[in-house]
């Protein structure tokens, strides 16, 4: 057999290695499968068990080529070669005899094979002691190493104790440790001892930092095992004890837990429910991230006030008192409470009620509710609704969740301490829905009488019994409450306040409570009937008194300033003397029309915040027959519109109107105040009085206002927000006001004060419309013009 070390090229097997490095003078066993692989094994084999071995570069690629071999690799020896029957894995065992590189692949098939070139360690020369502190350096390094592995041989420190050659002492640590594939390719690449000594020092020094963090964090993971595992051991050991004693679980939580759930006399599937949870705590171990989701649900069920009900008033008479002490007016919702005291006083299980505010803002729609609590000696909870969008808020979450809780209503009953509070959702109207689920389906089980008594949230798992729940729902408009929702409401509809209502709710609630807010006195700041009315009518434009309550809140202030800069002892503010506490008037009075003018109409709208009146103007003028609709109107006041036309077109030679007007003449309806987007039916009939107005050339009265969807047949159909609009009427100096027939039931609700000064003119046909509505040509309205009153479109979308 020929010794390789005369030998400086030599062609031989190349067999790729993945994931390993071999060093000269080192055993490596390994396996093969690769069929490229194995038949260079044969082929060594079969010659002089000589095959040349090297590392490929990336160890996921299966069919390697040239260009992904490392150049530098080891000849080798096999010294055994073992065939697994019927596989073709091979086991081998080489043993690294010289350095050599490739250079270059003379064959690839049916495997490598290439021309080597042999290469010998480069002779160090001089500097004895260098070598040697870096060989004692490596070895106690490697030393060090052996003990943080743990799981290496010690005697694998003698085999280099002994051994004067650097090379070896660097070729043996570097086979030997436990670091990626590349470097130690690096370490076979360099042919110098001691800068190879050199580079696995900085190697040896980068593993025994790692090797000691990890050394640390399993000392300190072990440590918090090794403590669980001991207190659940002496746990366990605690109560083989006590029960060897006959001692009971009376002074463990454990005890407690049950003896409150018995105290409660809940329900036998409600007391069995919260027993399991207790005995599936008994199990947990100490600490356990289940236990303390247990812990968390089982105090947020007791804590619960499952048979804690407050006493609710029977006196009727101190109630009503109560109620008209916080407001004025609001006399439905009043009696609706009166009349539930009193079925409760008759019939004492009677189960709650539920009811709906709707109404503007401002109207005291929450406040009212807050009184009631106070009224009906009820404890009061608040639940805001606006923008929730998450079932989850109403039902709550399940408990096995991080972070879980119940929902708001099962979270206001914790709050309220009572099982039979007022509760209070506010802003009903304003629940939002995307893929978190429909939180108004969530309130259908929680707000229908015949199904809350077992209501169940996601985190209790139990029936939680709501049916003595006191409910009052408020919003500004229904039309966005799903019907299913709103079908379970007793709807009181809380309208628009009137100017003399404000003035009352100024004098007898909204001065005194900015006093005392303020600190001021009674006879520190008075302000007469006549100033309240200039604030409501110059500073104010609402339906309720939010505004107003703000302004009379800055006099207090100005007021409050002026007293205590020793200015002034008291204020007293008369109808003239707002400018230097209000600034200038926001709202100008609104110049009346001196004289009837042709296509001119006043409408009636309804806005949430109350009715206004908006004016109709169309123009005619010669052309093709277009019809303009200016205004920034909605799809249906465009087709009411439409239908005006229509009908006019149907009607022209009854109403003395060219019978070509709609091929010669073009009609341009304009809604002032093109800002505010406006949409309904209701504007029908005044479109289809301004374009008669327009075609005829007969004026419109300027002191008549309407109200009415029109039809193609020319019926006037009844409309909403009756009161609302006739409360706007008679703001802007309107003396009459023409409504369908069909909304003459509800002339009883609308307030005395505007029906007084009002007179209304029931209209079934469009015809008995223009007939009161239009004068004669030539002819002047005789009807007297009452005071100007201050106006202000609202900033909101207006419904006709």
């Amino acid at each position: 057999m020929s010794n390789v070390n005369d030998i400086e090229t030599r062609a031989l097997p190349v067999l790729a290695l993945r994931g390993l490095n071999i060093f000269p003078g080192m055993l490596l066993n390994f396996d093969v499968e690769r069929p490229i692989s194995v038949a260079a094994l044969n082929s060594a084999m079969n010659d002089d068990q000589e095959i040349f071995l090297v590392t490929q570069k990336d160890i996921a690629t299966d069919m390697p080529e040239e260009r992904d071999l490392y150049r530098i690799g080891v000849v080798c020896r096999i010294r055994q070669m073992i065939r697994q029957p019927g596989s073709k894995l091979c086991k081998v065992m080489v043993e690294g005899v010289q350095k050599g590189a490739i250079v270059k692949i003379t064959s690839d098939t049916p495997h490598f094979l290439g021309e080597i070139e042999l290469m010998p360690n480069k002779i160090e020369r001089g500097e004895s002691a260098k070598k040697d502190a870096l060989m004692r350096t490596c070895i106690g390094m490697f030393d060090e190493y052996l003990q943080l592995a743990g799981n290496l041989p010690p005697e694998m420190l003698l085999n280099i104790v002994v051994s004067r050659d650097p090379g070896y002492v660097a070729d043996y640590i570097a086979h030997n440790l436990r670091i990626d594939y590349r470097d130690k390719q690096r370490l076979l690449e360099e042919l110098h001892p001691l800068k190879r000594l050199e580079m696995l020092m900085s190697i040896l020094s980068h593993e025994i930092e790692v090797m000691t963090i990890e050394q640390e964090l399993n000392d300190a993971t072990n440590e918090q095992m090794n403590r669980n595992q001991r207190e659940y051991f002496l746990r366990e050991q605690m109560k083989v004890i006590q029960q060897e004693l006959g001692e009971d679980d009376t002074f463990d939580d454990i005890g407690e837990y049950r003896r409150k759930i018995r105290a409660l006399k809940l329900d036998n599937e409600i007391e069995e429910k919260l027993l399991k949870e207790v005995s599936h705590l008994a199990k947990q171990p100490f600490g356990s991230t289940e236990a303390t989701v247990i812990r968390g649900y089982l105090d947020t069920c007791l804590e619960l006030p499952w048979n804690t009900k407050t006493v609710e008033t029977d006196d009727i008479e101190l109630a009503r008192k109560m109620l008209d002490e916080d407001h004025f007016g609001l006399e439905k919702v009043k009696e609706r409470v009166i009349e539930y005291l009193a079925v409760r006083k008759l019939a004492p299980k009677a189960s709650g009620i539920l009811l709906c505010l709707v109404g503007p803002p401002g109207t005291g729609k929450t406040s009212i509710a807050m009184s009631i609590a106070r009224a009906t000696n009820r404890n009061l909870v608040r639940i805001s609704l606006g923008g929730v969008h998450d079932e989850a808020e109403i039902r709550g979450h399940r408990k096995t969740y991080v972070g879980s809780m119940p929902g708001r209503i099962i979270g206001g009953i914790k709050q309220a301490k009572s099982s039979n509070p007022l509760m209070v959702l506010d802003e009903v109207d304003k629940l939002g829905s995307d893929y978190r689920g429909d939180p108004s389906a969530a309130l259908l089980e929680a707000l229908d009488p015949e199904q809350n008594k077992t209501f169940r949230d996601n985190f209790l798992e139990v029936p939680y019994d709501l049916s003595d729940v006191f409910f009052i729902t408020t919003a500004n408009t229904t039309d966005t409450i799903p019907r299913a929702l709103l079908d379970r409401m007793d709807i009181i509809e809380l309208s628009s306040y009137t100017d003399e209502e404000k003035l009352c709710i100024a004098k007898n609630h909204l001065l005194p409570k900015q006093r005392k807010k303020h600190g001021l006195k009674a006879a520190q700041l008075k302000i007469s009937d006549d100033a309240i009315r200039e604030i409501i009518s110059l500073y104010t434009r609402e339906s309720g008194v939010r505004g107003l309550e703000r302004q009379i809140g800055t006099i207090c202030r100005k007021t409050a300033v002026a007293i205590a800069n020793g200015e002034r002892k008291s204020l007293s503010l008369r109808a003239g003397m707002l400018k230097p506490y209000l600034g200038a008037e926001k709202f100008k009075p609104e110049k009346h029309r001196n004289k009837d003018e042709i296509g001119l109409v006043h409408g009636l709208a309804w806005t949430s915040v109350g009715g206004e009146v908006l004016d109709v103007e169309v123009a005619v003028v010669d052309g093709s027959g277009k019809l303009e609709l200016t205004g920034n109107l909605g799809n249906v006041m465009k087709e009411s519109c439409q239908a005006a036309v229509t009908y006019i077109r149907s009607r022209a030679k009854a109403l003395g109107i060219d019978e070509q007007f709609y091929k010669n003449k073009d009609i341009h309806i304009h809604f002032p105040e093109g800002a505010v987007p406006k949409d309904g039916p209701s504007a029908g009939i005044t479109v289809c009085t301004a374009i008669v107005s327009a075609l005829t050339g007969r004026a419109a009265r300027r002191n008549i206002a309407m109200t009415g969807e029109i039809s193609l047949r020319g019926r006037v159909l009844p409309i909403g927000g009756l009161k609302e609009k006739t409360m706007a009427a008679l703001r802007n100096g309107i003396n009459t006001v023409i409504i369908p027939t069909d909304n003459e039931p509800e002339l009883d609700e609308i307030d005395p004060t505007v029906k007084a000064a009002l007179n209304f003119v029931l209209a079934d046909s469009v015809d008995k419309v223009i007939d009161v509505a239009l004068l004669g040509k030539g002819d002047e309205a005789t009807s007297e013009i009452k005071t100007p009153r201050t106006r202000k479109r609202a900033s909101s979308d207006i419904r006709q």
